[in-house]
């Protein structure tokens, strides 16, 4: 029996799930995602910011969080808007909902 193993490089087809999910259950919010719904592909940070906009993050923040993950590719998009707002650890964290020990990590591992 062959099993399928799902390669590391595969990622889910993000657009093509915030598309289905803002037509079929929010559809009062679909100018509001269009310009990020456009881009040919979403990265982690689209997602981001399109899940900010869909979703109530009041509701089980904790729960939310705990199932986040970051690549590079996010990491430095995060890194760059901190510096492109003048914000501190701090601010950037509150921001995005994050730990500010989490941005203190990611500074020292990538010296900015």
């Amino acid at each position: 029996m062959d099993h399928y193993k799902q390669s590391p490089s595969m990622t889910p087809d993000y657009k093509k799930i915030y598309s289905d999910l803002v037509d079929l259950k929010y559809p009062e919010k679909k100018h509001a995602c269009a310009k990020i719904l456009a881009k040919k592909n979403l990265s982690s940070f689209d997602v981001i910011e399109i899940n900010k906009i869909i979703f109530s993050y009041s509701q089980n923040l904790k729960a939310n969080q705990s199932h986040r993950s970051y690549n590079k590719e996010t990491i430095y998009k995060i890194l760059e808007y901190q510096k492109k707002n003048y914000l501190n650890n701090t601010q950037l964290a509150l921001h995005f909902k994050l730990s500010r020990n989490t941005v203190a990590k990611w500074k020292s591992l990538f010296n900015i």
